[in-house]
């Protein structure tokens, strides 16, 4: 069979295939330790909150309903509405429903908008989004239909007492001209944790605003929710900025809604956009996040209960790794937020690639690193020293992992 251009490049084995499929298959494997994929945490509050909501909308129709009806194609009105008016009264944003649109998942979203504004241009050119820095999202790297729609840079790196550290955009090397569409960063960063300082964020909104171009800020961790950021930050957003986030790390990845906050010119390209790929987004997940609104529960379960229950986890998984791998050449970055720690061994004189494939064949699932230095021109040996680790897992669980982790690593470490 023949497939087009467009079949060749979407039918690849791609990085974020990889990390679902280990996802799906450690979630059949007896004994697997799901420490890669993205799947948030079963948080026993929220479970019994989605289950009582869910009943009430079963007992009011409001579920039934959902699920027997197309909704418009720039997502339920009513929740488009009520998340607008959150904003508005909380934030002081100038918002309307007109500046926001839902799809299915926030990947989606970023499929959709990667390509609304990257790759090969009406006049001829060719334009790409600009990473500030790499490591950046996983999902990120496939989702142009034209090649090579990526340009990133590497980061500065702070090393921080305790065995952590840190990256920082390195503004002196950060080159934004007519070649470039977009500006998009992840706050806090997946796979890192990182989370954007206040100062960076400003100056990356005036390039962009500089540039005539906007700055896309992936927040699906972030602030105001699901609010799995450690540091005191506050939202951002204006007229040229466009928020992506997602009803998943509230938790509730299976409803597959994401949520883009942006000009009404965006919003109405995303919306005619949803009509010809998908008709309409899904109705399950707005449904529910609309109630979950109207009873005003949105924000404060963010802050009170999600939020929390992520700082502790991930406080935790610092302690276990470090009372497990005392070398010195590791360091873990400073955990901000997101669900991930992000570890660097460094001079490690294998891949992690080849650590993947040795923890794979013990029953450990991690994320290695080299997916994530998306549009790098140049290799960096650091892009082979550093992994993802899902921090969400029991205690025991992690322990298992970690000491696993630490014995192969210490077996690499040996081997060079």
């Amino acid at each position: 069979m023949q497939f087009s251009t467009f079949g060749e490049k979407f039918n690849r084995y791609s990085g974020i295939t990889q990390l679902m499929d280990d996802l799906n298959d450690g979630l059949r494997t007896p004994g697997a330790i799901m420490l890669g994929g993205g799947n948030p945490a079963a948080i026993p509050e929220m479970l019994d909150y989605f289950k009582l909501t869910s009943e009430e909308m079963l007992a009011d129709g409001s579920l039934i309903a959902a699920m027997t009806n197309y909704d418009g194609p720039q997502g339920k009105d009513v929740l488009v509405k009520a998340l607008a008016k959150l904003l508005r009264d909380t934030y002081g944003w100038d918002i309307s429903e007109k500046n926001i649109s839902l799809t299915n998942g926030s990947q989606s979203g970023f499929f959709y908008l990667f390509n609304l504004l990257a790759g090969r241009q009406p006049d001829g050119s060719f334009k790409k989004i600009l990473l500030p820095l790499a490591p950046e999202y996983i999902g990120y790297g496939d989702a142009g239909i034209d090649e090579d729609i990526f340009v990133s840079y590497h980061p500065e790196i702070e090393l921080l007492d305790n065995g952590l550290f840190k990256y920082h955009v390195d503004f002196e090397q950060l080159k934004v001209d007519e070649s470039v569409a977009a500006i998009c960063a992840s706050r806090p960063t997946n796979p890192t944790g990182n989370v954007l300082t206040e100062e960076e964020v400003h100056k990356l909104d005036k390039l962009a605003r500089d540039n005539n171009i906007p700055l896309i800020i992936d927040n699906a961790y972030g602030v105001p929710f699901p609010n799995i950021i450690f540091e005191d930050v506050e939202p951002f957003w204006n007229d040229n900025t466009i928020l992506c986030m997602s009803l998943s790390k509230l938790g509730l990845p299976g409803v597959r809604c994401g949520i883009v906050i942006a000009s009404e010119a965006i919003t109405q390209a995303l919306t005619n956009m949803n009509g010809i790929i998908s008709l309409a987004p899904g109705s399950v997940g707005p449904a529910l996040a609309h109630r979950i609104i109207e009873k005003g529960d949105l924000l404060r379960l963010s802050q009170e209960v999600i939020k929390p229950f992520y700082r502790q986890k991930s406080q935790r998984a610092v302690e276990l790794l470090q009372q497990a791998i005392d070398d010195p050449r590791f360091r873990i970055h400073k955990p901000e937020g997101a669900i991930f720690l992000w570890l660097w061994f460094d001079e490690l004189p294998i891949t992690t690639m080849e650590l993947y494939r040795r923890l794979k064949a013990r029953g450990v699932l991690i994320v290695p690193g080299e997916y994530f230095f998306i549009g790098q021109k140049e290799d960096w040996a650091h892009a082979h020293q550093c992994l993802r680790m899902n921090y969400v897992q029991s205690d025991d669980a992690m322990q298992q992992g970690i000491a696993i982790i630490a014995e192969e690593v210490q077996k690499a470490y040996l081997e060079g």
